[in-house]
């Protein structure tokens, strides 16, 4: 009696093999990559750029196969909902239910540090795209951590090629968040021969800018010299249409500054013809194939540019294929790891190499000039000159 009741069992088993060698096989033959962003939330627009972008990098860098080394590529993307205990668990879901090989993302720095120690926890690579934060590369940093997207430093440093001269006044005004005080640290320290005189943090959700706006003119309108506010914002309600309603240039000679940012934002940058700074895309600057290729295919799938967030995920995606090509298609972290550190790679706005030390891209930015242009319903960047990788001492901020 038993042996008739353990034969269908055997053969149930037997067959439950059978059934689960192709599903291996085939997973076998898959790498997993999590794609986080903030989906819904405040940064919503930024994130749906950073998703197109990244299938496009896909396509792009994989001819249109998907694949590998005969690996295909499974993306699975996640909400984070701008909130960094949902980006927080939704990575650890990824490496652990999902067993992704490996994660992209977040859009929020708040967000991307909060998911920094996840990625230590399971020993699988984060790449961050396109948090900005410098402690995410600095002093919250780990080993499993990348970042295609440009620092808080880059961004200040290329900033401070515009606006950092003598007889220059400059202060800031600027989100109370990661992102925000990150920035102006980075902003302040490169800033060599104007005269800083103040900072403002707000909360990302202010609207009413009148009270600050007061407190920087009181602090800037007996300044001599020429006066900058320099402006790091991201999401909505910016101040950039309060600053010009007040007429502050025009009243107390203190001008806007700020650096690049998503096309529907830049529309009031028109405000401000002849503004300068720096940015890290705009469709009509880079000259180079992988933009060319970029800025065609946006165009004929989507009747519009491809947009600041947008290269950024087609960077982050190159970067991804790029390190798989070297590992013959290995998706494990040391191999990972070893491929990625000092590794080189084509994006839309040009070369991007990954320092050994702390695994930041290292990028060229655009100094610009805004025209207002009838053409585009934007306050149009115009490039004034590049400012190459090798021109800017980025620092290396980790303590590892």
């Amino acid at each position: 009696m038993k042996r008739r009741q353990l034969l269908p069992l055997a053969a149930s088993a037997a067959a439950a093999l059978l059934l689960a060698a192709p599903l291996a096989s085939h997973a076998a033959g898959e790498v997993k990559i999590a794609l986080i962003a903030s989906k819904t939330g405040p940064l919503e627009a930024y994130a749906k750029q950073t998703l197109t972008g990244f299938q496009m990098g896909l396509e792009y860098a994989t001819g249109g196969t998907m694949t590998v080394a005969g690996k295909k590529l499974v993306v699975i993307e996640k909400d984070d909902q701008g909130k960094p205990d949902v980006g927080k668990a939704q990575l650890a879901a990824a490496y652990a239910d999902d067993k992704v090989d490996l994660a992209v993302g977040p859009t929020a720095s708040p967000v991307a540090l909060a998911m920094l120690p996840v990625a230590e926890e399971y020993k699988k690579i984060l790449l961050v795209e396109p948090a900005v934060a410098d402690s995410i590369t600095g002093e919250k940093w780990n080993k499993y951590i990348f970042r295609t997207g440009r620092n808080s430093s880059q961004d200040a440093i290329s900033n401070a090629v515009a606006l950092d001269k003598d007889g220059h006044v400059v202060a800031t005004l600027a989100q109370d968040n990661a992102f925000g005080r990150d920035g102006v640290k980075a902003f302040k320290a490169a800033i060599r021969k104007g005269k800083f005189v103040h900072e403002e943090f707000v909360p990302p959700t202010t609207t009413d800018f009148t009270a600050v706006f007061q407190r920087l003119v009181d602090k800037m309108k007996d300044q001599p010299g020429r006066k900058f506010v320099w402006v790091i914002w991201a999401g909505g309600n910016s101040p950039f249409s309060k600053f010009a309603e007040l007429e502050l240039q025009k009243r107390y000679g203190i001008e806007m500054a700020t650096g690049g940012n998503i096309l529907p934002a830049m529309v009031a940058y028109k405000q401000y013809p002849g503004m300068e700074g720096a940015l890290y895309y705009y469709f009509g600057i880079p000259k180079n194939p992988v933009n060319e290729w970029l800025v065609a295919n946006h165009y004929s799938k989507f009747k519009s540019p491809p947009d600041f967030f947008t290269a950024g995920g087609m960077s982050a995606a190159i970067a991804v294929v790029s390190a798989l090509k070297k590992t013959g298609g290995d998706a494990s972290t040391n191999k990972l790891i070893a491929a990625m550190e000092g590794m080189s790679f084509e994006t839309p706005k040009g070369t991007m190499t990954f320092r050994k030390e702390d695994h930041q891209a290292m990028q060229d930015m655009y100094h610009f000039r805004i025209k207002d242009d009838p053409a585009f319903a934007w306050g149009v960047p115009e490039l004034v000159r590049e400012i190459k990788a090798s021109e800017m001492q980025v620092p290396i901020l980790n303590k590892r």
